[in-house]
């Protein structure tokens, strides 16, 4: 074989590879409204800087035929490239070739490409679209997947780890996603689920759709499996691109800084009356987050679940920060299981990677009921409670209106390590309410006009931030106008924080 022979085979293998399951398959692919797995990394990453790993790895099963029917990349792409100039690595499941299943092979792909990322500390993105495991393997394809989660764990709060489901990923498959830190998903083309449909009529006698088992509606809405969700790829991977650019590549590093125009002192007259003068009057949180952070660029994380409770990323100043925010407009700004747990998440993630925290308070406690008592609202409260605490990036929480009770604790207060607390003259910060404190107080019966007094009085003397701004637990009580200032003088003095708890395995949180 002389030189131009050489090089004519790599070339040939090189195609080949490209072709994945060939042109049949990758036209059924598109048929479904989906994109191929090399088109998806091609979109994800910035153009020209794909390298790809292992393009002509195949499988090495003997069982079924299999060793007849060999094809180069065996299913899975790989490889690292750039989002936004940064590095960042990614392996995407090829459908066209064994519908994506997962053999040892591929398996070991995956695997050198996340001790790849962990060594070089960049992020890993997993573009899952996958029948699972490959069968005619058994169990060396099981094998491949607790590989998988073992790096997935190891990889926690080392580096960000990000799946996008961009088709079905079912069985032993669903729980690398589920290591990983944010999980996307594309509006009826991506499914998620332990055991699909069929099994659960043969076991259970449900009857149930493939949507609404495990479809981006109910892990956006119902289960708060998933984080985001996109009309479709398109929307989906550029949604991946742009969370990424709030995050450092590794937990050694800062969020990456942005330059902004938008001026830090920049006063917004508008908030002076954006809490109302009624205390049982909702309002939306949203108008406060969007009018004080850069350019109103909010990047909302889990925003069609647990909807009191409002988390996701911002900038102030350039500077990413992560925001937790009680959302008033929806069952009064309450604590509850799916809020804490749904909190408790995004703020030990904000933690493990640098980023500050910026609480919003307006929380009148924690919601009432059996059905919260039953499911453990002590536990799934305390887990928020345990993140705020456990917390060592900067602090930073503003109190809008009102924190009565062990809820006032646990939101980011004062007592359990925030650095800066502000408060708006609106605020209520009490043990609870006017009305339910006055009926435990005076137990006595009185007419309707001495309770109305007595109701006022005790408004008068404690629901408002000036008790506990004199007992030093808020450090200043603002105009809604310099929210945004504040914020940020209150950022830039932190900023240098150093703040380490005792050395230990690990704390044992409230799982």
């Amino acid at each position: 074989m002389n030189l131009q022979e050489k090089y004519t085979l790599l070339d040939e293998l090189n195609k080949k590879a490209e072709l994945g399951g060939g042109p049949e398959r990758i036209e059924k692919q598109h048929a479904a409204g989906k994109k191929s797995a090399r088109e998806r990394i091609l979109q994800l990453l910035d153009p020209g800087t794909f390298n790809e790993i292992d393009k002509l790895v195949t499988h090495r099963s003997y069982d079924f035929g299999m060793e007849m029917n060999k094809v180069l990349g065996d299913g899975l792409i790989s490889g690292y490239g750039k989002v936004k100039g940064r590095l960042v690595y990614v392996f995407a499941q090829d459908f066209t070739v064994f519908g994506g299943s997962l053999s040892r092979a591929n398996a070991d792909k995956i695997v050198k490409i996340q001790k790849l990322a962990l060594q070089m500390g960049a992020p890993i993105v997993g573009l899952n679209d996958s029948g699972g495991a490959r069968i005619q393997e058994g169990v060396e394809s099981l094998a491949g997947y607790a590989d998988i989660f073992y790096n997935n764990v190891i990889s926690s709060g080392v580096i960000p780890q990000i799946s996008a489901i961009l088709g079905p990923c079912a069985g032993g498959a669903v729980y690398s996603p589920a290591l990983t830190d944010f999980i996307f998903m594309v509006n009826e083309k991506s499914h998620m689920f332990v055991t699909g449909p069929e099994v659960i009529k043969t076991v259970t006698h449900e009857e149930v759709t493939k949507e609404e088992l495990g479809g981006a509606f109910t892990h956006n809405s119902i289960s708060g499996v998933a984080h985001f969700n996109g009309k479709d790829e398109d929307q989906t991977i550029m949604m991946v691109r742009e969370l990424l650019s709030f995050l450092p590549s590794n937990n050694l590093e800062d969020p990456p800084i942005k330059t902004t125009i938008d001026p830090s002192d920049r006063v917004e007259e508008s908030l002076q009356d954006i809490v109302p003068a009624d205390p049982n009057k909702p309002y939306d949180m949203h108008d406060i987050i969007q009018k004080v952070i850069d350019n109103s660029h909010f990047l909302e994380v889990q925003a069609q679940y647990a909807q009191n409770i409002i988390v996701g990323f911002a900038r102030f100043a350039g500077k990413p920060v992560g925001i937790v925010a009680n959302q008033p407009a929806h069952l009064a700004g309450v604590l509850d299981i799916n809020s804490s747990v749904k909190a408790a998440r995004f703020v030990r993630f904000c933690d493990a990677f640098n980023i500050p925290l910026v609480t919003f308070v307006d929380v009148p406690g924690f919601l009432p009921g059996t059905s919260q008592e039953f499911g453990g609202i002590i536990k799934h409260g305390a887990k928020l409670l345990y993140a705020f605490a456990e917390a060592t990036v900067p602090k930073v929480t503003l109190i809008t209106r009102k924190a009565y009770g062990g809820a006032y604790d646990v939101m980011s207060s004062k007592h359990i390590g925030a650095d800066v607390n502000f408060a708006y003259p609106t605020s209520e910060i009490a043990v609870m309410g006017p009305e339910g404190a006055i009926n435990i107080i005076h137990r006595n019966n009185f007419t309707d006009e001495e309770r109305a007094a007595k109701v006022q009085d005790y408004r008068e003397k404690f629901a408002n931030p000036y008790k506990a701004a004199s007992l030093g637990y808020i450090d200043e009580i603002i105009y809604p106008r310099d929210t945004r200032k504040k914020i940020i003088d209150a950022l830039d003095m932190t900023h240098n924080k150093r703040k380490s708890n005792p050395p230990k395995k690990h704390g044992n949180i409230p799982l």
